[in-house]
């Protein structure tokens, strides 16, 4: 009996002990397959796909295409996901990025958040100092979040969870706050909550501000 009830404890003992073993051999096998960004596959990629509307550099010369330089990769990779499922609603997009595997959206994520933006600038002084107030305060009155909250005070957001704003096309930024607000855009329903709250000359206001954000 004596001897039974030894060698269960060692059986218990050691069962455990496997495990961690088996743990321990998996866990660089998993690491193994995160694979760093290839920076010239994704110039290449860059050069080949997105440099027509994006700019050979990411900083667009069109006001309705967004400017994609120093953009945070983690944000460009999820966009670039819900495009290729069709979470994010643009037939030109679906379409290129169908034909990215997610290291080719890494790497061209990673290669263009490397190339330094060129500053935007707001227009409008009128509706600029609005837009400064909203975005820095939001309106208390009718429950509107302060932008810099998420996106910074400067237009630098907050990396992999918020996305960089400052120089952004004034186009570009109403086209998507507007979206958001009529139901075009749904990929964050923060944004969808925010936005709602947003009439036009507000959107206007806060998307020329956010392009002389600097």
């Amino acid at each position: 009996m004596k001897l039974f009830v030894t060698s269960l404890l060692a059986a218990v003992l050691v069962v455990p002990a496997m495990s961690s073993f088996a743990a321990g051999e998996a866990a660089p096998a998993a690491a193994a397959k995160v694979t760093k960004p290839d920076l010239v596959k994704g110039g290449a990629s860059f050069a080949a796909v997105c440099a027509s509307c994006h700019g050979a550099d990411g900083n667009s010369g069109t006001p309705a295409n967004p400017k994609l330089s120093q953009q945070h990769p983690e944000y460009l990779v999820k966009q670039l996901q819900e495009f290729k499922s069709g979470k994010r609603k643009n037939p030109i997009m679906q379409g290129f990025a169908a034909a990215l595997s997610d290291d080719d959206m890494k790497n061209v994520a990673y290669w263009v958040t490397a190339q330094k933006a060129k500053p935007g600038f707001a227009k409008d002084k009128d509706l600029v100092a609005l837009g400064e107030r909203i975005y820095r305060g939001g309106v208390a009155d009718r429950q509107i979040a302060a932008c810099a909250g998420c996106h910074s005070p400067n237009g630098a957001g907050i990396p992999s969870q918020y996305p960089r704003l400052s120089g952004q096309h004034a186009d570009y930024v109403a086209t998507q706050l507007t979206s958001f607000r009529d139901g075009g855009r749904t990929n964050n329903l923060s944004m969808t909550q925010v936005a709602a709250k947003l009439n036009d000359r507000e959107i206007r206001a806060l998307a020329d501000y956010i392009a002389g954000l600097r």
